[in-house]
């Protein structure tokens, strides 16, 4: 079951230059961005390993998964996902696979969607 962010807003990012200073203080309420790329080791299968995600608003940006785990596991950030052609988002969490590795996927994924994998590749 997919939860749904009930109205889209375009978070304001930090450029890179500022992203890792502003993203290490703990936050009380944490703040959202839009992942709207992502990096894999093979481009072409569509189960391999995301390998970085990224975004743009004001600047590009860009983070490693572990980095974007932290982040989401210490409460600092949360990471959204637009699904293409509605007006609709879905949040990205933070998983486990059964080798106990952790990972992204929005929520409601399954094997048959996957709405991380599908984004176009960052630069």
């Amino acid at each position: 079951m997919q939860h749904f962010i009930e109205s889209r807003v375009t978070p304001a990012v930090k450029s890179s230059s500022t992203w890792s200073k502003t993203m290490t203080n703990p936050q009380t309420k944490p703040q959202t961005a839009e992942i709207k790329c992502i990096n894999k080791r093979d481009r072409p299968n569509p189960h391999e390993r995301i390998t970085h995600v990224g975004g743009f608003g004001n600047s590009r940006w860009k983070l490693a998964q572990k980095d974007a785990i932290d982040k989401i596991d210490r409460g600092e950030w949360s990471f959204y996902v637009a699904l293409p052609g509605t007006n609709k988002s879905v949040w990205v969490e933070v998983a486990t696979s059964r080798f106990g590795n952790k990972y992204l996927r929005t929520q409601g994924d399954d094997e048959t969607r996957n709405n991380l994998l599908s984004l176009p590749e960052c630069p």
